[in-house]
């Protein structure tokens, strides 16, 4: 984050008249992120002052901690969600093998003004904005005298990858950053979401809020939790000092992922995974699809508009083209056809050195098209009509006034999905951890309604039947994918598993299914 956008803070908290803190040395940050003065405000909102007393209930010594704060505030038009980032010193716990480290707690998930300005007032018994802060506890370094800045850049991405996505992150979530945290040489190259252990959850005159905490995790332990499950990984984590303890503190110079440390541990997430599968129910991704509806445009309509053909010149001469419409092209003809728009998945923010496009993961307490994060279940959890209402409310949003009929349930005769490979790569694991297992899974854009979701068959509440395995209602997609395909899937998909090794585009069809895939690079 640069610090023309944020500005360090320390002294008092907004509202806080207790006597300042312990200075925390910052001789190592630049001229201008120096410590100044936070003026008081003695109008302190009832939401944003009850989590800075749970952070004071766990740290009475440090009731003015150093702060980072946005310089214009979010609702002032600021780029910045997060209105404040605390830091504390936390000098560990031998006994409990818990390390010296930095605290790092946000404000502005949550409605922590209630008064409408970021997020709509919904009273003591519902949800708080977004329904959770930010923390991460990072392990102090022989070398620092103060806390370092990029967790806090962190947090502001992942924060506006929420607001611009309505996405929250859940425990167990996990993000694929595909680059060292601290724009380094670490292996710690993404992240995976749990409870904060010592501010866990409180409920607020505006709702309830959950810390959610970061925690650092290398690419074989990404793998775990998206094969697995986030909760599994967690458990193991904590079981070691070296991996995160009981508090999950981050260690940047931790070299070891969790099977070197311990080669039993790749037995445990091998049987989880058979015996489980994976709670993974969705991802963001870049994706597209053409259809060829059962109702189909009559002879005279046809020849009335110019199709848009993906397709090559040749390939035009020996097969039926599907017609592709844009959105304009959908409300001006009927019967109205509604296909998926390509949407590009990015998280905004400073990334030093990531991808551009980095998914995020929702476990299933977390529904990849729902807006809180309900407790953990089975991982069976039906399609239920909240989803498709989400949806479809996503898209009058966004697009202004929509046709009542482009709602209706379109059935599709055949499909063509697109899809990146980053994304594309979970194709096996959705095959194998998820439909194997009578479940479902989706991927989702993250700018925009439109979502893909694969269904196995007796998953409840899907409007997709074996007699039409291929749906669209409002800016959702349904593919029901039936035994036999599975297997057949699951076998052509298995080295999508190894994306270093695919080369791109590459297609895979099913005839017999009237099904064609195509796994495209990250640019297209």
């Amino acid at each position: 984050m640069e610090c023309q956008e944020m500005d360090w803070k320390e002294g008092k908290l907004p509202g806080n008249r207790s006597s300042s803190p312990k200075k925390i040395q910052d001789s190592n940050l630049p001229e201008h992120c120096k410590n100044s003065d936070l003026a008081a405000d003695t109008n302190i909102p009832a939401g944003l002052e009850a989590l800075f007393n749970v952070c004071r209930d766990v740290y009475p010594e440090q009731p003015n901690p150093l702060q980072v704060t946005a310089l214009v505030k979010y609702w002032l038009g600021g780029p910045d969600p997060l209105d404040y980032i605390s830091m504390y010193d936390v000098p560990g716990n031998d006994k409990l093998n818990i390390p010296p480290h930095w605290h790092y707690v946000s404000f502005g998930l949550s409605d922590i003004h209630g008064d409408g300005r970021v997020h709509e007032f919904t009273g003591p018994d519902g949800v708080s904005g977004f329904g959770f802060e930010l923390t991460m506890r990072l392990k102090k370094e022989p070398t620092d005298k103060g806390p370092p800045t990029w967790p806090a850049a962190i947090m502001q991405g992942l924060a506006k990858y929420v607001f611009q996505s309505e996405s929250v992150l859940c425990i167990g979530d996990h993000v694929s950053w595909h680059s060292p945290l601290d724009g380094g040489e670490s292996r710690l190259q993404h992240m995976l979401m749990a409870e904060d252990s010592r501010l866990g959850a409180v409920r607020t005159p505006n709702g309830k809020v959950q810390f959610v905490q970061v925690v650092g995790i290398t690419s074989e332990e990404l793998r775990a939790v998206q094969h697995w499950n986030g909760a599994g990984l967690i458990d193991i984590l904590k079981r070691s000092a070296v991996t995160g303890g009981p508090w999950l503190v981050t260690d940047m110079r931790r070299g070891e992922s969790i099977y070197e440390l311990d080669p039993s541990v790749a037995e445990e997430v091998e049987a989880g995974i058979e015996s489980q599968g994976s709670n993974l129910s969705g991802v963001s991704a870049k994706i597209s699809w053409v259809t060829q509806p059962e109702i189909l445009l009559s002879s005279s309509q046809v020849s009335s508009i110019k199709p848009k053909i993906l397709l090559s010149s040749s390939q035009v001469s020996s097969i039926k083209p599907k017609i592709l419409l844009s959105s304009s092209q959908v409300s001006s003809i009927e019967p109205k056809i509604l296909l998926s728009s390509s949407q590009e998945a990015r998280m905004s923010g400073p990334r030093p050195g990531a991808s551009d496009a980095a998914p995020v993961g929702h476990a299933d307490s977390a529904d990849a098209l729902k807006q809180s994060c309900p407790a953990t279940d089975d991982g069976q959890k039906p399609l239920d009509a909240a989803r498709q209402n989400d949806a479809e409310d996503k898209t009058k949003t966004s697009n202004g006034a929509v046709p009542a009929e482009l709602f209706e349930t379109q059935r599709l005769e055949s499909l063509h999905i697109t899809i990146n490979l980053e994304s594309g790569a979970l194709l096996p694991l959705a095959l194998r951890g998820r439909l194997k297992h009578g479940r479902h899974f989706t991927f989702k854009a993250v700018l925009g309604p439109n979502a893909l979701t694969l269904i196995a068959p007796g998953v409840s509440g899907a409007f997709v039947s074996s007699e039409s395995p291929y749906a669209c209602r409002g800016p959702w997609l349904q593919v029901l994918i039936p035994d036999d395909l599975i297997e057949l899937m699951s076998v052509d998909l298995a080295g999508l598993a190894d994306p270093d090794e695919v080369k791109v585009p590459v297609s895979f069809q099913w005839p017999a299914h009237k099904l064609t895939l195509t796994i495209v690079g990250e640019d297209v």
